[in-house]
């Protein structure tokens, strides 16, 4: 089954004016299945075969030259052979054909060294995440209640494939660990690592305090650091940084700490349904993560940078995500009850008085859109088309 993916509009507009298009994201996003559905003509070649991957290595510029059909290269699992990337330079030059060579990675720190490297200007980069709520109500696939969606998670196996949603976020998590990061040199113990992320997934939502981490974990303040980057960098965790406005207030200035996708988080805290998700402690972090990781994807599936952050000062007044537009900050309060109720406001009265602006907006885990004086309110499936909305 084959869900349509927003990003494919943007995916053929700059297939016909980049010579090279890198799909990056987490594994199983629906990378390959994108780009092979968009691009059926072009040859598909994956890394992750060994013996390809020997090839790519013994002789970059044959392979190069040889593996291609008349239209093109779908190269998969680009991660593992990311110097191919400093030899098309000279065959994307020579051709001029746009589109020609289309990369997947799922490591997004070896494709942008390779871009600084030698593609700067003729390479563009998308970057694709698990399914958004847009693509999920298109498809009809939509759970009735946030719980579901946060514990379900948004890899496209979970809705295509009649599989589990426990096992196949345990076999995620298993493959994440044992090999992607066992080829990452400063993780020495898998245990320890895979412990660090369900410390991880028990802040989620917090402001992110790595000597607090290190030391629950174990591990000092330097590793805590290398090891939140590299989850990051592979997409199993993004940082929201703070606002930068401060109306004259002291800011707290670190990163809160969400994951990409919340079926890995539900799988990290053990959380055995969606039915116990309702009565957990970390329901509201869980629903925030939720929420702003599909404001995430609704950026990166237009090839929008990320311009989502939070705010929070001194005193513990905050507006879970504001997002920068070009009509100026849009404070957003994101809540997992399904009653509206007057405390949602609050905080963005708060923020509306020290700004002078009168705009705001609450999703919340119920279904109905409605206008009160202060926000509007929106219910958390409609919250799939708020960034285009605004942007």
């Amino acid at each position: 089954m084959y869900i349509k993916r927003t990003i494919a509009s943007e995916l053929r507009e700059v297939s016909q004016e980049f010579p090279v298009v890198a799909i990056v994201g987490p594994r199983q996003s629906g990378k390959t299945t994108l780009a092979q559905f968009e691009f059926p003509d072009h040859r598909y070649v994956s890394l992750e075969d060994l013996d390809i991957r020997s090839l790519a290595h013994e002789d970059p510029r044959a392979f190069l030259h040889d593996f291609p059909s008349k239209v093109g290269l779908i190269l998969d699992e680009i991660q593992h052979a990311p110097h191919l990337l400093s030899y098309m330079q000279t065959i994307v030059d020579r051709e001029k054909k746009m589109g020609f060579f289309i990369v997947i990675g799922s490591q997004n720190f070896l494709v942008d060294e390779a871009i600084t490297q030698s593609l700067a200007g003729r390479m563009a980069v998308l970057t694709l995440l698990p399914l958004s709520l847009a693509e999920l109500e298109m498809s009809k696939l939509i759970p009735s209640q946030i719980e579901a969606a946060v514990y379900n998670g948004f890899y496209p196996r979970a809705y295509a494939e009649k599989i589990s949603v426990e096992r196949l976020y345990n076999n995620y998590i298993r493959l994440y660990v044992e090999r992607d990061v066992r080829q990452i040199k400063n993780v020495y113990d898998l245990n320890t690592f895979q412990k660090f992320m369900k410390l991880c997934a028990g802040r989620i939502g917090q402001v992110l305090n790595l000597t607090s981490l290190g030391n629950d974990c174990g591990i000092n303040h330097s590793t805590a650091k290398a090891w939140i980057s590299l989850l990051e960098s592979s997409y199993i965790i993004f940082l929201l940084y703070p606002h930068y406005t401060n109306f004259g207030k002291r800011l707290i200035k670190a990163p809160k700490l969400y994951f990409v996708d919340t079926g890995v988080a539900c799988s990290l805290l053990n959380i055995p349904s969606f039915e116990d998700l309702v009565t957990h402690y970390l329901r509201g972090g869980l629903v925030e993560s939720c929420i702003i990781s599909d404001f995430l994807k609704q950026q990166y599936n237009r090839g929008k940078n990320a311009s989502l952050y939070f705010w929070r000062d001194q005193v513990g007044h905050e507006i879970d995500c504001i997002i920068d537009t070009s009509k100026g900050p849009i404070p957003v309060e994101i809540k997992s009850a399904q009653t509206i109720a007057q405390s949602f406001f609050k905080e963005i009265k708060y923020w509306q008085a020290l700004n002078g602006s009168s705009n705001g907006y609450v999703v919340y885990g119920g279904k109905e859109n409605q206008r009160w004086p202060d926000a509007r309110v929106v219910g958390w499936q409609s919250a799939g088309s708020l960034i285009q909305q605004l942007l």
